[in-house]
């Protein structure tokens, strides 16, 4: 006589998350339009200007289905996963592509520390390439570099001069316009915006000046 085999449920697949809101895109190529943020909690990096800290411990974990229906349910079309460091939760590249194959505009933001490959290449990916002001430069991934394309984005955060300096012969080695869009912002409070807009110009950098947006409306208040 056979015995019935008992075959366990699959455990649902999660992430653990700080926050989902709704709020203005404050960066990139898509600056402005409403959007969803999936925060992720947890970041291997700790970049002295950083300005999501509660994001690197605590959370809740979510199970990717829950996640998709809070994104449907705040009903707009670009969703930004972001951090801490998305990546460092390996399920977040399944969340991704779930994210994509349910419509939307979807894009990610990440430290360049971590591996971008296996990313669905729908996604933008907005890689930081982390100078020297920011106290993690040595954790830049450069392999990276080789797997942007058009669709991604490149930013620097400028702290003085010399990051701006440092920055600039990083475009030029490795000819990241002919790649993806770069970003440049001032890291607030430690760069006058004015200052970076002026050496861009003067320089006649192919870069894109940009501002936080967020940080104008609302300072650092979580969740906006």
């Amino acid at each position: 006589m056979s015995v019935p085999v008992t075959v366990a449920a699959a455990a649902p697949e999660r992430l653990r998350l700080t926050e989902i809101f709704l709020s203005l895109q404050g960066e990139s190529n898509s600056v402005g339009w409403p959007t969803v943020f999936v925060r992720l909690t947890g970041c291997p990096l700790r970049c002295q200007y950083c300005d999501t800290t509660y994001s690197f411990h605590g959370g809740d974990w979510w199970e990717i289905d829950a996640i998709l229906d809070e994104v449907a349910r705040l009903g707009v079309r670009h969703v930004c996963v972001t951090g801490g460091e998305p990546l460092a939760q390996k399920r977040c590249t399944i969340l991704l592509q779930r994210l994509c194959d349910a419509g939307y505009t979807v894009s990610l933001e990440t430290s360049g520390a971590l591996d971008i490959g296996d990313v669905d290449p729908r996604v933008s990916r907005v890689v930081d390439v982390k100078t020297p002001g920011s106290a993690e430069v040595h954790r830049n991934r450069w392999e990276n570099i080789a797997l942007l394309t058009p669709h991604d984005e490149v930013k620097f955060v400028i702290c003085s001069r010399d990051d701006y300096e440092w920055s600039r012969a990083v475009v030029a080695e490795h000819a990241l316009p002919s790649r993806c869009d770069v970003l440049f912002s001032p890291s607030f409070g430690q760069v006058a915006p004015r200052d970076l807009a002026q050496w861009i110009v003067e320089d006649r950098l192919p870069v894109r000046f940009q501002l936080q947006l967020h940080k104008i409306l609302w300072g650092d208040e979580p969740g906006r």
